[in-house]
């Protein structure tokens, strides 16, 4: 039985992963940050399930979980690592709170490296070695406005993996990055309170139309992205990188061929832009006498 880490389990592309491997036979060890969350999963996803409880941010608590793995895999190792965790709150830049700022780096980035130092003897152990797939998103590759913290952390993810894949050569460990766009989670419950918290800025009257509804209706399934990762362990020869654009033409294919300029025009014409400027030169206008 080949055997896998996940991080990230309790829903979404996480859960849907550990469902799809599991069903191949392969032996899961999932990450989740609560105890509940553990006994949930397990219960649904039987015996080739293991639950592992921590946060990716605490080293300690991610070196401890690597030990009671070895202690199980044994001489086998691990055939993957799936670095899947990771949040997303959207907000503008500019007074989003710097604390939320810096976690998504801690998460999305240190999280990842804590797992890759932690996991690596055992990703080295395994005959072939195996290969570590890190959960980047199309926000890695192009930064729209209002999840400039996410795209961040995401941006720093791609360039850490293409580093760590270059540096794995010498141990045969492949590194594989998933590009999703918009998919169909729970995280579109949630997404809703951007307008709101966000309301009094000057981005407000913008944030305040936004309908997480609508991007879910367009939304790809999770596993759509479940095949990407078993496509990832499991070909001979994975692609480096494997995107999911959810409107290849929209957030994909134009983004990337169009200039800097051009872009910014768009979205500025796209989000009325224009409407905001003239708002906020009427609220800065010297009072008539």
């Amino acid at each position: 039985m080949r055997s896998v880490v996940i991080t990230g389990v309790s829903s979404g592309i996480g859960h849907g992963c550990a469902e799809a491997l599991a069903q191949r036979g392969y032996r899961v060890f999932g990450s989740v940050r609560k105890t509940q969350d553990a006994e949930r999963l397990k219960a649904a996803l039987g015996e080739t399930f293991v639950p592992l409880v921590f946060d990716v941010t605490d080293a300690a608590a991610v070196n401890h979980a690597a030990a009671e793995v070895a202690s199980l895999v044994g001489e086998e190792g691990l055939a993957g690592l799936v670095n899947n965790a990771g949040i997303s709150q959207p907000g503008p830049l500019a007074v989003q709170p710097a604390a939320i700022v810096r976690q998504h780096l801690e998460v999305n980035v240190m999280g990842v490296v804590h797992a890759v130092q932690a996991f690596l003897p055992l990703l080295r152990r395994a005959k072939p070695a195996g290969r570590i797939v890190n959960m980047s998103s199309l926000s890695g590759r192009i930064a729209f406005p209002f999840v400039g913290a996410y795209a961040a952390s995401k941006h720093a993810l791609e360039a850490l993996s293409d580093s760590l894949r270059r540096e794995l050569l010498i141990y045969g460990v492949d590194v594989i990055v998933i590009e999703p766009g918009a998919i169909d989670t729970p995280i579109w419950d949630k997404a809703g309170h951007v307008g709101t918290t966000f309301e009094d800025s000057d981005w407000g009257p913008v944030l305040s139309g936004f309908n997480p509804a609508d991007t879910r209706r367009a939304a790809l399934p999770v596993s759509a992205v479940a095949e990407r990762v078993i496509a990832a362990l499991e070909h001979r020869r994975p692609r480096t990188r494997y995107a999911l654009p959810d409107q290849p033409l929209k957030y994909w294919i134009a983004p990337r061929l169009l200039p800097d300029r051009w872009l910014d025009r768009i979205v500025d014409r796209v989000l009325n832009y224009r409407k905001l400027r003239d708002r906020l030169a009427e609220r800065g206008a010297p009072r008539q006498s």
